[in-house]
């Protein structure tokens, strides 16, 4: 059996559709994966400071034992911020804001605690306290940089999927934008400072 000239283009057309289909496929996942990795990292990140409260709050309690209040708070939301967990394969804006907020009130009643180191000179001086606060630090700046991370492979991941024709594909096969961590609440106030 012999193929027309016209039957063999447009095998060749579907067979080059198909393949370019499959290569936007592939790319759509790894840069799907990209992004999804990146959150994981942005978790382990918090559930770093997570594990490092406890120890603080020893710390602390041993020194500062009628700031039961600030240390209660801190213990609430550290249970409170591990116990809102995200799928990052489908992720929903109001799910990333809920966890968004509960790291912020987490990280908010960690200033608290830190902030007690001011009315008690021994525990300022304590080795284990200081160690922990630079741990803690630098758990801080991991996080940021991971978030950091997040949004730009999220952009690019965004960029991807929107851009024609892959938007179609995308569409096809439920590839979704995913959202980027914003700005805390009220974080584009400069803080005040009173003596």
């Amino acid at each position: 059996m012999k193929l027309s000239k016209s039957t063999i283009g447009i095998i060749a057309a579907v067979v080059i559709v198909a393949l370019w289909a499959s290569s936007a496929y592939n790319s759509m996942v790894g840069e799907q994966e990209k992004a999804t990795t990146a959150f994981a990292n942005v978790q382990s990140a918090y559930q770093r400071r997570a594990d490092l409260i406890p120890n603080l709050v020893e710390v602390v309690k041993g020194y500062a034992s009628h700031e039961k209040e600030t240390l209660e708070g801190v213990v609430n939301a550290r249970a409170k911020a591990t116990q809102v967990t995200i799928d990052p394969s489908n992720m929903t804006p109001e799910k990333l804001k809920e966890y968004q907020q509960a790291q912020g009130e987490l990280g908010a009643a960690l200033g608290k605690l830190i902030a007690i180191q001011e009315n008690y000179p021994d525990l300022k001086a304590n080795e284990n306290f200081r160690d922990l606060q630079v741990q803690l630090e630098g758990t801080e700046n991991r996080i940021n940089e991971a978030r950091n991370t997040f949004n730009g492979v999220v952009q690019n991941y965004n960029t991807y999927i929107r851009k024609f024709p892959k938007n179609i594909l995308a569409g096809i096969f439920g590839f979704n934008t995913m959202d980027k961590f914003q700005a805390d609440a009220g974080a584009e106030k400069a803080p005040q400072v009173k003596f």
